[in-house]
């Protein structure tokens, strides 16, 4: 009976000291950290479906085929008067909000390229997108904030060329002409 009443005792203050040393369940959070964001945005309600294109230094890119390329991933496709639906109370309300969000999540020193392609031009006239750039650590940092006129479908325009050092601070900025599309000869098949 004592042999019962000890191992009791052992697998007893087993038990507690398990409970002292396991982690601290998180609740499923995934704190999720960018070091870089890309907004591109257009007049609100407007039916034409403009797209973002960014580049990283290793030649990934990221787009609406192809969300997540190496640290970047495209947190927004936004496809203008297509499907910009949200659910309130369960109706269906068109969203007036044109823009689409890229974040980068790493830093790797090089070139990124951002490019804004006029994917369906419904209106026929030319449409304006403003995109910006913000460095967000250690404090955010507005690297580019311009406007962009892509005018018919399948039109590319480079919105900004910039370059990051070893030490993730941006080294150089400018709007040199390069077309990523370039890279998808046969991207409305792909």
């Amino acid at each position: 009976v004592m042999l019962f009443k000890a191992l009791q005792v052992v697998a007893f203050l087993f038990f507690i000291a398990l409970l002292a040393i396991a982690p601290e369940a998180k609740d499923g959070k995934i704190e999720s950290k960018a070091e870089f964001i890309v907004t591109m945005d257009w007049p609100d309600n407007h039916p034409d479906d403009l797209d973002l294109f960014v580049q990283d230094a290793l030649g990934n890119i990221v787009w609406y085929r192809h969300r997540e390329a190496g640290f970047m991933v495209l947190e927004r496709d936004d496809r203008g008067g297509a499907t910009d639906f949200i659910l309130v109370n369960g109706k269906k309300i068109a969203s007036p909000i044109r823009e689409e969000i890229v974040t980068i999540r790493g830093i790797v020193p090089g070139e990124y390229t951002v490019n804004v392609s006029h994917f369906q031009a419904t209106t026929g006239v030319p449409v304006s997108a403003t995109v910006k750039v913000q460095k967000l650590n250690p404090r955010t940092e507005v690297i580019f904030d311009n406007v962009v006129t892509v005018d018919h479908t399948g039109d590319e325009k480079t919105a900004v060329r910039f370059t990051l050092g070893y030490d993730g601070k941006v080294v150089d900025v400018n709007s040199r002409s390069k077309s990523l599309i370039e890279n998808f000869r046969d991207w409305h098949r792909n």
